[in-house]
C-alpha cells in the first residue's frame, strides 16, 4: 500500500501537526515502507502457530512482573500536589483545540 502526500497531511492536520513538504515527503516513504513491511508479515502463514496468552509461563526470579498487591490510593490533594495550577479538585491545562 502507498501513503501520499494527501494522506500524510490530513493525519498531520489531525495531530495539530505543521510538517515542511520535505517532512511530509520523506514521512510518506516512511510509512509506504512500514506498511510494505506489514504486507509481507501478513503473507506468513500462522495457522499451525498456538496464540501466547503470557510471555512470561513459569514466574521465577528472572519475572520481570510484580506480584500485583492492593494499596490505597492518591487522595485528590497529594494527586494535584505537583500541579502547575489546579481547581476545583481537577488539573487545569491550557486549550489545545482551537478550531
Amino acid at each position: 500500500m502507498k501513503i501520499g502526500g494527501e494522506e500524510v497531511r490530513r493525519v498531520a492536520e489531525l495531530a495539530n501537526l505543521a510538517l515542511t513538504d520535505h517532512e511530509i515527503e520523506r514521512m510518506a516513504q516512511d510509512l509506504s515502507e512500514i506498511l510494505m513491511h506489514v504486507d509481507k508479515l501478513n503473507e506468513l502463514d500462522t495457522s499451525n502457530i498456538e496464540p501466547m496468552a503470557q510471555v512470561l509461563y513459569d514466574a521465577d526470579e528472572t519475572a520481570t512482573l510484580r506480584e500485583d498487591r492492593e494499596q490505597p490510593c492518591l487522595s485528590n490533594q497529594e494527586a494535584l500536589g505537583n500541579a502547575a495550577v489546579s481547581g476545583a479538585g481537577y488539573f487545569k491545562v491550557p486549550k489545545v483545540i482551537e478550531r
